[in-house]
C-alpha cells in the first residue's frame, strides 16, 4: 500500500482518533518519522525548499493558462456556481477561484498526481550574520542539490504552517551535510532546540499580525523563470492564509507534540501543571467551536432545502405559465400560420417578379462572354507594320546622324526602300482597320467596365488565374441547378396545398353534397404541407436574398477581376490600332508624293533671290533718297515719291522675309518628319540655323534696311532703336556678341520663342519677332513689338492703374510667368520696366538681357522700385535665382501697385510692411503668400479668389494736387518711406530688351 493511503487508513482507524482524544496529540506529528519520495522543484533559501511528493493521488486533472500564456495543472476542489469554481494547483499547492470555462481537461501524459510541499532540513538554520550576497549564493547551491531529483526524505516533525522537518538524501549524499559543509547553514545545537527557534519566530509574528511576512518561493531560481506571477501571488496568499488561522487558533501544537514527546519517547523535560490547565482550555475552546460549526451546518442545510423547494415552485409555476401561453397559441395556430405563409408568399413574389439575385453573376456572366467570345483580335497585319516601322525609323535615325554626304546616298538608298516597304505595310493595315468596329467596340467595352465596376466595385490585387473563367462557369451552373431544384421545390409544395385546401375541404364540409368524406379518408397531412411549404419558401428566399458566402465572393471576385483585365487589355489594343491608323494615313497622305523624288530647296532659293532684288532696289532707293537730300534743288515732290517707294520697297522685303520663314518652316518639317537629310545635302540653306533658333532667324534682315530712329534715352547699355514695319511700332535690341556668346544669346532666345509659340497672344509674353546679325559689326538684333508708356513705371508716373486695372494686368502677368516657369525659364529681371500694361487691362511679361545668365539678371541694378528691392531675400542671401524669387518680384510689384502713394515700413529683411495697409482681406491674403518665404507658384496665383472677384476689390485713393511736395518731405523722417512718384536713376530707365 502506498505511504499516503496508509496514513489515510490510519487516521480513520478508531484506536488512533480515541489517542488523539486521550493524549491530544497531533497525528501529524505522529507521522513525522514517516519516509516519502519527492523531487525538488523551488527554493526558497539554504536550508528551506518545495517539493513534489511524486505519489499521492490517482486523479484526473484539469488545466489552465495564466496572464503570461503558461500552462498549469489543477484540480476542482469545489463547485460554487454556474461560473465559478474553486481550484487546486497541483504542481503548487495553493487555491484560487476561477470561470469554469478556463479549466479544460488535459492530455493523460500531463496528469502526474503531484503536489508541492514546503521542507526544512533537518537541524540546520541560517546564520544570523549571514550577508545577502552569501545567501544568495547558498539558495543556488542548494538549487543545485534538489532541483528536479528524487530525493528521499526522513520527516522529523511538521511546523504548524505545514512546514515539514526532514532529513533529506540524494542516493548517499546527505543534503544537510553538504549545505552545512558549505558554510551556507549552520547546525542547531540540538534538533529540538531547531524546532523551537522556529517555533518562537512564529509566537512572536501571532503578537504582531500586521507585520507577519511569508517570503514567497523562490521562482527566480528555476531554470524556466517565466512561471506565472499571478500563481506567485496566489501561493503567498495562500501561505499568509495560512499563517492568519494560525495566530486565531493558538500556538498549542507544538506544546502537544512536547508532551506526547515527553510521555512515549523520552523526549523533553516535564510539562508544568499551569501549561497542561492551558492546553485544556484550548481544548474546551475549540470543542465549543466545532458544536458552533456544526449548528451551522445543520442551518446551512435547512436553508439548502428551502432553496430546493422555492426553486421546485418557481419551475412549477412557470410550467403552468408555459402551458397556458401554449394553450392560447393552439387556439390561434392555424389563422397564425396561414398569415405568416401568406406573407412569406407575398416577399416570394415581389422577388421572382424583380428577378432579384436569382441570375448568380448574370451580368458577369454576359461580360465573359463578350470579353472570351467576341474579343477584338490585333489585326494580322500589325506586327509586320511594326517591324517595318522600326528599320524605318532606325534608318531615318542612321541618315541624322551620318555627316558624310557620300556615305549618306547609300543610307538614302536603303531608306527609300524600308519606306516602300512600309507604303505597302500601311495600306495594307488601313485596309484591315477600316474592316474592324473599333469605335462600337470601344463604346461597348466602356460601358461593360463602367456597369461592372458600378456592381463590383474597384479591382482588386486577386489572383488572375487561368482557371478563373471556368470555376465561375462551374459554380454559376451549380448555383442554377440548386436554385431551380429549390424554387421546383416551393412550386410543387405549393400546388399540394392549394390542391388539398381545393379538393378535400370542400368535399369534407359541404353538407349539401351527396358524397361525403370520412376522416380517415383525408389523404395527407395538412400539417405536415404547412411545414413542408414554409420550409420550401424559406430555402428560396434564402437562396434569392442572403448574400454569397466567403468562397462564393472569392470565385465572383477572381472571374471579375479578369473580365476588367481583358477588358483593359482590349482596350489597349484599341488604342494601339487607332493611334497606328492615324499613324499610317498621315504617313501615307505625307509621303505619297515623296516616294519618286526627294524634296528640294528650289523655292527657297526663289524667294532668296527675290529678297536680293528687292534688298538691292531698296538700298538704291536710300542712296538716291540720300542724294536728293544732300542737292540743292530736290523738290519735295520727288522726296515724297522716293519716301513712298522706299515705304513700299520695306513692306515688300518684311514680306518675302515671312515668305522665306514659311518655307523654312515648310523644311524644318520635312526634315524632322521625313527627310533628315535635307541639312547635309543643303548646307547652303542655313536649314540647321534656323532649326536651332526656334524659327526666329532672319539671314536675309539687314538693319540698314530698316529706317530705325535711335532711343537715346533709353540706351544706356544696348543701342535701342525704333522703326516700323509693316505700320507696326518695332524696337530694335542691339547686343554685341562674339563667338561664344553667338550661340548662347540664340539659344537663349530660341527657349523664349518656344515658350511663347505654344501660346502666342495667351501666353503672357512679349513676342520675339526676328533675330538678325549685322554683316558689318559683332552685333546681334532682336525685333521686338514697342509699346510707348505702357510699361508700369511709365504708367504709375503718369496715370496709375485703378484696382480693378491692377487685377487684370496682374493676372495677365502671372500667365507670363506660368508659361515661362512651366518651360523651365527663370525671368530673373522682373521690374517695372519690362512689365506692361497693354491698353491698360492687358499684361504681358517683357523679354530680358539674353546675353546674361539668369544670377546676372537677378543681380542688375534695375531691380528696386522707388526703395523697394525687387530681389528675394535668399538671392540677397546668395542663393541661386529660381521661380519662387520671380513670384517675390511679382509680390512686390503688385504691393507698389496697390500701395500708391502711400507710405509704408521696410521690414529689417527687406521685404514690406502689408499689415499698415488698407486694403481688401483677398489682396492682402495673396500678397502675404508671395512676400513670404514658402510663397505661392505662378499657378496657384492664377486660381487665387482676388482674381476671379475683382469688382470687390475697393480703389485706393488718388493723391491730390500739392501731395509730392509732402512725399519729397517724407524723405526727410527716420523711417523707411517709398513713394510711387520717385524718379528711378538712369539704370532703371534701361528697359532690358523690351524697351
Amino acid at each position: 500500500m502506498k505511504t499516503q493511503d496508509t496514513i489515510k487508513v490510519l487516521k480513520e482507524n478508531t484506536l488512533f482518533r480515541l489517542l488523539k482524544l486521550t493524549f491530544r496529540i497531533d497525528l501529524n506529528f505522529f507521522f513525522s518519522l514517516l519516509v516519502e519520495d519527492v523531487v525538488g522543484c523551488h527554493v526558497e533559501d539554504a536550508v528551506t525548499f518545495w517539493a513534489q511528493v511524486m505519489c499521492l493521488f490517482n486523479l484526473i486533472y484539469g488545466g489552465c493558462f495564466s496572464e503570461d500564456k503558461c500552462w498549469y495543472r489543477c484540480k476542482v476542489q469545489q463547485v460554487i456556481s454556474d461560473e465559478k469554481c474553486e481550484v487546486l494547483y497541483i504542481d503548487y499547492g495553493n487555491s484560487e477561484m476561477l470561470n469554469r470555462s478556463e479549466i479544460v481537461e488535459i492530455p493523460k501524459n500531463l496528469q502526474f498526481p503531484s503536489i508541492a510541499k514546503k521542507y526544512r532540513l533537518w537541524g540546520l538554520q541560517i546564520p544570523p550574520d549571514q550577508d545577502l550576497n552569501q545567501f544568495d549564493q547558498g539558495r543556488k547551491f542548494l538549487c543545485s542539490l534538489i532541483f528536479e531529483k528524487e530525493i528521499k526524505m526522513r520527516h522529523k516533525t511538521t511546523y504548524q504552517d505545514g512546514t515539514i522537518v526532514a532529513q533529506a538524501e540524494y542516493g548517499k549524499v546527505d543534503i544537510g551535510e553538504e549545505v552545512a559543509k558549505k558554510g551556507f547553514a549552520e547546525k542547531c545545537k540540538s534538533p529540538i532546540n531547531a524546532n523551537n527557534c522556529n517555533e518562537k519566530k512564529i509566537d512572536v509574528a501571532q503578537y504582531q499580525p500586521w507585520n507577519a511576512k511569508v517570503s514567497a518561493p523562490a521562482w527566480e531560481d528555476r531554470p524556466n523563470p517565466s512561471v506565472s506571477n499571478r500563481l506567485k501571488g496566489r501561493f503567498g496568499d495562500q501561505l499568509g492564509t495560512n499563517m492568519r488561522n494560525e495566530n486565531h487558533t493558538g500556538n498549542h501544537m507544538p506544546f502537544v507534540k512536547e508532551k506526547f514527546m515527553a510521555r512515549d519517547f523520552n523526549i523533553g523535560s516535564n510539562i508544568s501543571l499551569a501549561k497542561i490547565k492551558q492546553d485544556q482550555k484550548l481544548i474546551e475552546e475549540n470543542e465549543k467551536l466545532r458544536n458552533e460549526k456544526e449548528i451551522l451546518q445543520k442551518e446551512n442545510q435547512i436553508l439548502l432545502q428551502n432553496y430546493k423547494e422555492l426553486e421546485s415552485t418557481i419551475a412549477h409555476l412557470n410550467h403552468q405559465e408555459t402551458l397556458k401561453h401554449l394553450g392560447k397559441t393552439l387556439h390561434t395556430y392555424i389563422g397564425t400560420k396561414m398569415r405568416s405563409l401568406a406573407a412569406q408568399i407575398e416577399v416570394l413574389k415581389d422577388v421572382r417578379c424583380s428577378h432579384m439575385n436569382v441570375h448568380f453573376g448574370d451580368d458577369l456572366f454576359r461580360a465573359v462572354k463578350e470579353v472570351t467570345e467576341r474579343c477584338l483580335i490585333a489585326p494580322s497585319s500589325l506586327e509586320k507594320l511594326e517591324k517595318i516601322w522600326a528599320e524605318y525609323n532606325l534608318a531615318q535615325e542612321m541618315i541624322q546622324l551620318c555627316k558624310n554626304v557620300n556615305e549618306s546616298d547609300i543610307l538614302i538608298l536603303k531608306r527609300n526602300e524600308v519606306r516602300q516597304n512600309l507604303y505597302s505595310a500601311v495600306e495594307e493595315f488601313i485596309l484591315e482597320v477600316d474592316e474592324l468596329p473599333l469605335s462600337e467596340r470601344s463604346t461597348i467595352l466602356q460601358e461593360l467596365s463602367g456597369s461592372l465596376e458600378a456592381i463590383y466595385g474597384q479591382v482588386s490585387e486577386a489572383n488572375d488565374s487561368e482557371e478563373a473563367f471556368q470555376q465561375f462557369f462551374e459554380w454559376k451552373q451549380t448555383k442554377l441547378e440548386e436554385f431551380s431544384r429549390v424554387r421546383s421545390g416551393t412550386n410543387a409544395s405549393l400546388q399540394i396545398l392549394a390542391t388539398w385546401f381545393i379538393l378535400f375541404p370542400l368535399k369534407l364540409f359541404d353538407l349539401t353534397s351527396e358524397v361525403s368524406l370520412k376522416s380517415e379518408e383525408v389523404v395527407g397531412n395538412v400539417d405536415e404541407v404547412l411545414e413542408k411549404a414554409e420550409s420550401d419558401i424559406c430555402k428560396e428566399l434564402e437562396i434569392s436574398l442572403v448574400d454569397q458566402d466567403e468562397a462564393d465572393k472569392d470565385v465572383i471576385l477572381n472571374a471579375y477581376n479578369k473580365v476588367i483585365r481583358k477588358i483593359r487589355q482590349e482596350q489597349h489594343l484599341i488604342t494601339v490600332v487607332q493611334s497606328k491608323y492615324l499613324a499610317s494615313i498621315e504617313f501615307k497622305k505625307q509621303i505619297v508624293e515623296w516616294l519618286n523624288k526627294s524634296p528640294n530647296i528650289d523655292n527657297l532659293l526663289s524667294i532668296k533671290k527675290t529678297l536680293k532684288n528687292v534688298k538691292a532696289r531698296l538700298r538704291w532707293k536710300l542712296v538716291e533718297k540720300s542724294n536728293l537730300e544732300e542737292s540743292d534743288d530736290f523738290s519735295e515732290y520727288e522726296i515724297t515719291k522716293i519716301k513712298e517707294e522706299i515705304t513700299g520697297l520695306r513692306n515688300n522685303l518684311i514680306q518675302e522675309i515671312y515668305n522665306e520663314q514659311e518655307e523654312y518652316e515648310t523644311l524644318t518639317y520635312l526634315v524632322q518628319k521625313w527627310f533628315p537629310e535635307l541639312p547635309l545635302l543643303h548646307p547652303e540653306a542655313g536649314i540647321l540655323n534656323y532649326m536651332n533658333s526656334g524659327g526666329l532667324l532672319a539671314v536675309s534682315l539687314e538693319r540698314d534696311l530698316l529706317d530705325a530712329e535711335p532711343l537715346k534715352e533709353l540706351s544706356t547699355k544696348h543701342p535701342l532703336v525704333c522703326s516700323e514695319v509693316q505700320e507696326q511700332k518695332v524696337l530694335l535690341k542691339g547686343y554685341a556678341v562674339d563667338v561664344s556668346t553667338e550661340a548662347k544669346v540664340i539659344e537663349r532666345t530660341a527657349g523664349y520663342h518656344r515658350a511663347w509659340s505654344e501660346f502666342k497672344e495667351k501666353s503672357g509674353l512679349l513676342q520675339l519677332m526676328f533675330l538678325f546679325l549685322c554683316k558689318s559689326d559683332p552685333l546681334v538684333y532682336l525685333m521686338v513689338p514697342y509699346y510707348p508708356g505702357a510699361s508700369l513705371g511709365a504708367l504709375q508716373a503718369s496715370t496709375p492703374l485703378t484696382s480693378e486695372e491692377i487685377l487684370k494686368v496682374m493676372e495677365g502677368v502671372a500667365r507670363g510667368l506660368h508659361t515661362l516657369h512651366k518651360a523651365n525659364i527663370v525671368h530673373g529681371s522682373l521690374h517695372t520696366n519690362n512689365v506692361f500694361a497693354v491698353n491698360r487691362k492687358e499684361g504681358i511679361v517683357g523679354d530680358f538681357d539674353f546675353t546674361k545668365s539668369v544670377d546676372q539678371r537677378a543681380s542688375a541694378n534695375s531691380m528696386v522700385v522707388g526703395n523697394l528691392n525687387l530681389i528675394s531675400p535668399e538671392l540677397r542671401m546668395g542663393h541661386l535665382a529660381s521661380p519662387s524669387s520671380d513670384m517675390y518680384a511679382y509680390g512686390c510689384l503688385l504691393f507698389w501697385l496697390f500701395a500708391g502713394d502711400h507710405e509704408f515700413k521696410i521690414k529689417d529683411n527687406g521685404t514690406p510692411e502689408v499689415d499698415e495697409l488698407n486694403m481688401d482681406d483677398k489682396v492682402k491674403s495673396l500678397l502675404l503668400n508671395l512676400i513670404c518665404s514658402n510663397r505661392m507658384t505662378a499657378e496657384q496665383v492664377l486660381n487665387d479668389d482676388c482674381f476671379l472677384l475683382p469688382d470687390v476689390i475697393p480703389t485706393p485713393p488718388q493723391n491730390e494736387p500739392g501731395e509730392e511736395l509732402e512725399c519729397e518731405k517724407a524723405e526727410e523722417k527716420d523711417e523707411v518711406i517709398i513713394s510711387s512718384d520717385k524718379k528711378t536713376d538712369d539704370d532703371e530707365k534701361e528697359m532690358d530688351l523690351s524697351q
